[in-house]
């Protein structure tokens, strides 16, 4: 069966359950204010793909192919991105709330976190070399066996990163990250 082939396509106030988006390969397309929540975007492939204010929460994600793609203002609660085709994966987020989801063994090298909720994410043995979280709440983030060498948490809070269970190495951190570093040590960290 051929594969449909979409570029450049502007999809706006799109409801997936009701009205389905064909799969298919959607190259330098826009999707605006669109509900995908539990929606199965298996096999759909997004290139160079922008989602702005768009649900994805609980959304099926095998297979799915995502490269430079940017979302911007989602909700995209309990995905499972494990799932998702690991050639050529980038993507970043901004303004988006990632809570309950899932990196698990993932490798997403320079990956940018920036304004995004991230509580009880897991990041297990993910590569997240020279990742950027700027001002991302980590709060009951999971990092266990995780590469966050080079990465970049100066601006974000509410982390526990344990130093002995990942590699840290020139991971970059503020003074009020302490807490989040040393907290296996039960020590009590005041500002003077």
């Amino acid at each position: 069966m051929e594969q449909v082939y979409f570029e450049d396509k502007v999809i706006e106030k799109c409801d997936f359950i009701l009205n389905p988006i064909e799969k298919g390969e959607y190259e330098d397309c826009q999707f605006l204010n669109s509900d995908f929540s539990d929606a199965n975007l298996s096999d759909f492939k997004f290139i160079n793909c922008q989602f702005r204010a768009c649900n994805l929460s609980m959304a099926m994600l095998a297979n799915t192919f995502f490269q430079g793609v940017k979302f911007t203002d989602c909700k995209m609660l309990g995905l499972r991105f494990e799932n998702c085709n690991e050639f050529g994966l980038s993507f970043r987020f901004e303004n988006c709330r990632l809570n309950h989801s899932s990196f698990l063994k993932m490798r997403m090298k320079k990956t940018v976190f920036r304004n995004t909720q991230l509580h009880e994410v897991d990041f297990t043995m993910c590569d997240l070399n020279n990742a950027l979280f700027d001002n991302c709440d980590l709060s009951r983030a999971i990092f266990d066996r995780t590469i966050i060498e080079k990465a970049d948490f100066r601006t974000s809070y509410n982390f526990s990163i344990d130093p002995d269970r990942n590699r840290v190495k020139k991971a970059q951190f503020s003074i009020h990250g302490l807490p989040g570093l040393l907290g296996r040590y039960d020590l009590k960290i005041e500002r003077l």
